[in-house]
């Protein structure tokens, strides 16, 4: 008998010690995105919104910012997000976990003319982290508020045309959504040039990131 409880012990600690080493010790996270993932509208170091996820998170999570200003979703958009090396960055960094913040620049009308692309661009981009070796968890946000008339072609009219495109094709492929949008909303003023997140603004958005990804 105690051979048979020795044995099984011995056998529950082997699979616990298998189990362990299959599981990653440090969830990687990848914010891709445009100027608002990298953190354009924020002033200090460490205060664009995915830092500010890395602090929230902890240790037990490493948080990559892939954002390039000025990037679309579209490909036909004037600066596409996938023609950018920080896109290959960002496959290659074999993430756990994929937050995608993209659409901003797409609602510019030389861009937005290509609206009709816009939900097989997405599909694209959601389906190549998708395909990784680590199987990662992808969630796509809402793009963030643009109040009043907006900024440098960007405008609200089009943000709103997006928002349900964005929320049929993550049911479709399984992916959560993380409201950026309803972060900010009732905070114009942390959007102080109707565009860019300030230190405040990516603090909210942090903490959307945050509580989608960890109930943190």
């Amino acid at each position: 008998m105690r051979r048979l409880f020795s044995l099984a012990a011995s056998c529950l600690a082997s699979l616990a010690a298998v189990s362990a080493a299959d599981a990653p010790a440090v969830t990687k996270v990848a914010c891709v995105g445009d100027s608002i993932t990298q953190g354009a509208g924020t002033k200090g170091k460490g205060m664009a919104y995915p830092d500010q996820l890395q602090a929230l998170l902890g240790d037990k999570y490493k948080v990559g910012n892939f954002g390039v200003s000025g990037r679309t979703l579209l490909k036909k958009g004037d600066f596409p997000y996938t023609k950018e090396k920080r896109y290959q960055d960002a496959l290659q960094f074999a993430p756990n976990v994929v937050v995608i913040m993209l659409g901003t620049n797409d609602t510019k009308p030389q861009n937005w003319k290509h609206e009709a692309d816009f939900e097989a661009d997405y599909k694209d981009l959601v389906k190549s982290f998708q395909k990784l070796s680590t199987k990662p968890k992808v969630f796509v946000c809402r793009p963030v508020p643009v109040p009043g008339t907006g900024n440098y072609g960007i405008n609200e009219a089009n943000v709103q045309k997006e928002i349900p495109r964005i929320d049929a094709l993550a049911k479709e492929l399984g992916c959560e959504v993380i409201d950026m949008h309803a972060a900010l909303a009732t905070h114009p003023e942390m959007l102080p040039d109707r565009v860019h997140p300030n230190n405040e603004g990516a603090a909210e958005m942090a903490k959307a990131a945050a509580k989608a990804i960890a109930g943190k």
